[in-house]
């Protein structure tokens, strides 16, 4: 799978309203996931660790960022991107039970980086 990639869950409406937001402002350049696709198990097994559901993740070559760490490298891939692959996955299973205050909070409060210390191989 072509980096960067934005992993994000696809079980919460207001997080698939963000990923589908996220895909129309890179013009569907960028890669992006959900938690719960096989792809995106895949990832979280390979990369990331069990809290990975938490937030939202960013994985470009020079690591991981999760939650409030990846704003920014969101906002670079979306500028500079431009072999992704879109929205892998767009018939979301969301339930209503996310709540924008609960998202929020999420994102305010949850943040991480895994570096990568030499280059990844293509996920």
């Amino acid at each position: 799978m072509n980096l960067p990639i934005m992993l994000y869950d696809d079980t919460c409406k207001l997080c698939h309203r963000f990923a589908r937001t996220v895909d129309a402002l890179a013009s569907g350049r960028l890669t992006i996931v959900g938690h719960y696709t096989p792809e995106g198990k895949r990832i979280r097994e390979e990369i990331l660790d069990d809290a990975a559901t938490e937030m939202f993740w960013v994985i470009d070559k020079r690591g991981a960022y999760g939650g409030r760490a990846a704003i920014l490298p969101l906002i670079r891939s979306i500028l500079t991107t431009k072999g992704g692959l879109g929205m892998s996955h767009d018939d979301a299973k969301c339930s209503d039970a996310c709540s924008i205050f609960l998202r929020s909070y999420s994102l305010i409060t949850h943040s991480k980086h895994i570096p990568f210390d030499a280059p990844r191989r293509n996920i």
